[in-house]
């Protein structure tokens, strides 16, 4: 792509991003208008170059749910919080769920192509294997039983996120 070409695509992303409209969308916009087949990672790899404050764009209402294959942030310490007393004002962090009904063993031995993988057994019985690709995808598969819920699946994701930080020594 010419330089003049790259310039007007990244002031018309500049334009939408600011407007709040998605990356996925931006995608759809800048191959539409500009008759481009960019990928979605063109599109973030053009956007970190735009000099936008990302943190002003993101609502700061509570952090959106996970999405199904992203594993979220998890506090490093497990340690009971302090008594409401004696917490700093404003510090209003959710209790940690209890994952004592969800099991999550990682393999030794990784299967082919993945970082980690391992099986988890969820709250409701069901269990399955699960992966972690080099690209830091999460994937289940080989589900025996009932479809988890939500809740069932984000403690499963806290839990294996517990697993793989007791692993990398964090």
């Amino acid at each position: 792509m010419d330089k003049a070409l790259k310039n007007s695509v990244k002031a018309f992303m500049a334009e939408q991003i600011a407007a709040g409209v998605s990356l996925s969308d931006v995608q759809s916009m800048v191959n539409a208008e500009f008759k481009l087949s960019m990928t979605y990672m063109d599109i973030r790899i053009l956007a970190s170059e735009l000099e936008i404050d990302w943190q002003k764009l993101s609502p700061e209402k509570t952090a959106p749910a996970p999405e199904k294959n992203e594993v979220p942030e998890v506090p490093a310490s497990t340690d009971t919080p302090a008594p409401a007393e004696d917490a700093p004002a404003g510090n209003t962090a959710p209790a940690m769920p209890d994952l004592s009904t969800t099991k999550v063993e990682v393999s030794k031995i990784a299967r082919p192509g993945m970082m980690f993988s391992g099986s988890a057994t969820f709250a409701n019985g069901s269990t399955a294997d699960w992966y972690l690709d080099n690209m830091g995808r999460l994937g289940v598969d080989n589900l025996q039983g009932d479809q988890p819920g939500q809740e069932d699946i984000e403690k499963f994701q806290m839990a294996l996120q517990l697993e793989l930080r007791k692993i990398m020594g964090r």
